[in-house]
Formats: C-alpha cells, sequence, structure tokens
C-alpha cells in the first residue's frame, strides 16, 4: 500500500500572518492607507493583537507583491504616486500588449470572438463601484477588467506572452486603482466598448491605438492633476 504523504498543516503563526498578509493588501487597495504613508509594524501589531513577527512577515510579502516599500532607515511605507515603476510597468505593458492584441486579431477564431463579446458583457454588467465598498472599485469589478483585457489577448495563442501579461496586470494593479480614483470623470466604459469594436472588427490598428491610448490614460493619471487626465 502507498502512502501518499501530506503537506504539514500551517502554523498558528504562519495562518496569523497570512490574514494579516490579506487584511493589510485589501486596505492598501482600498485606499485606508495613503500612497506614501508608513505602515508601521509596531502600530499594526497592537491594532491586529498579533505579535511583531507576524505583522513583518506580513509586510515583507507585500514588498514582494509592489504593495509596499521597505527604505533604509525608514521601515516599510506604501509606495508613492510618483514612483517611477508605475510609468516603468505603463511602459512595458504599452509596448507588449497593443503588439500581442494585433496577433489575437489576426489569429484568434469563432471561439475567440465568442469568448470576448462574453468578457466585454460580463464587464459592462459588473458594478464597478458599491457604497460599502468605498471609493475604490470593487475586487468583483477588478477581476471583470482583468478577464476582458486578457481574453482580447488570448487569441494570439502563445502562451509565453499570456504569461508576461498576467505579470504585468498583477504589477499595475494597485497602480490602476489609484488612477481611476484620480480620473473620476474618465470614460472607461467606452474606451472598453471601442476595444471590443475594433478587434471583433478584426482592425488590428485601430485596436493597438486604442489600447496604447487606454494605457497612457492610466499612467497620466498618477502624474498629472488628480480629477485631470491630459
Amino acid at each position: 500500500m502507498t502512502v501518499t504523504p501530506h503537506s504539514p498543516a500551517p502554523s498558528g503563526k504562519q495562518m496569523l500572518s497570512e490574514q494579516v498578509h490579506a487584511h493589510l493588501r485589501d486596505a492598501i487597495m482600498r485606499g485606508e492607507h495613503a500612497p506614501g504613508a508608513a505602515l508601521k509594524p509596531q502600530d499594526l501589531a497592537k491594532e491586529k493583537g498579533v505579535s511583531l513577527a507576524v505583522v513583518r512577515e506580513a509586510l515583507v510579502r507585500l514588498v514582494g507583491e509592489g504593495l509596499a516599500d521597505r527604505l533604509p532607515n525608514r521601515g516599510f511605507t506604501v509606495p508613492s504616486y510618483s514612483d517611477r515603476r508605475w510609468q516603468e510597468i505603463a511602459e512595458a505593458r504599452r509596448t507588449v500588449e497593443p503588439a500581442v492584441l494585433r496577433m489575437s486579431v489576426e489569429r484568434g477564431d469563432v471561439d475567440w470572438e465568442a469568448r470576448v463579446r462574453a468578457a466585454h458583457h460580463r464587464l459592462v454588467r459588473t458594478p464597478a463601484y458599491l457604497p460599502e465598498k468605498g471609493e475604490y472599485y470593487t475586487d468583483a469589478w477588478a477581476e471583470a477588467h482583468r478577464a476582458f483585457h486578457r481574453t482580447l489577448l488570448e487569441g494570439c495563442g502563445n502562451p509565453v506572452l499570456l504569461e508576461t501579461f498576467d505579470r504585468l496586470w498583477t504589477a499595475s494593479e494597485l497602480a490602476r486603482r489609484w488612477s481611476a480614483h484620480r480620473a473620476p470623470g474618465r470614460d472607461g466604459a467606452q474606451e472598453h466598448r471601442r476595444l471590443e469594436e475594433a478587434a471583433l472588427a478584426r482592425d488590428a490598428d485601430t485596436a493597438a491605438a486604442v489600447l496604447v491610448q487606454h494605457l497612457t490614460l492610466t499612467a497620466a493619471a498618477l502624474t498629472g492633476d488628480p480629477g485631470r487626465v491630459v
């Protein structure tokens, strides 16, 4: 008889660290900790009723995810609007994603078209904001948004390129939420509609151009005046 080894159950400290990490991640995403704000381990440990070691472990994970910075002699902080990384990520996305979208438009089959239409429908029908969730968009809308953009690119048929998209998307989630908060008048729904229409019309030039503009506006909201994108 073969005995299948079981993974060891997580320790109490690991479970607490997971809980604190999830709470801090959600709080940062919801804007409860402002850009550039200090994340003081001692204060957080007292607030959560856990040890300093548990909080530090959670904060180190956030640093690895790009949701916090660890600065010499300053401890942990939330990244700032002006952090160069957001513009570098935006530049990478503007370089990679329009090229992949062109491939997707050229290679995608009828099933891809149906998935694009379904993903756009889901995005349109998912509320971006709910009163009880605060001023930042909901996790449900964030997932519908990700699924729409990824589905647009899936027609390329290249899993390596799609993995690149996944990494860049995850790295830019915080900046994307800040951007939407700072540019409340932006008509993102119209931008997504234009993307869907151009892709399904097999107009690769227009689809790529619309995507470049879409990504540029997201990045611009972090460097321009709040509420105004140029």
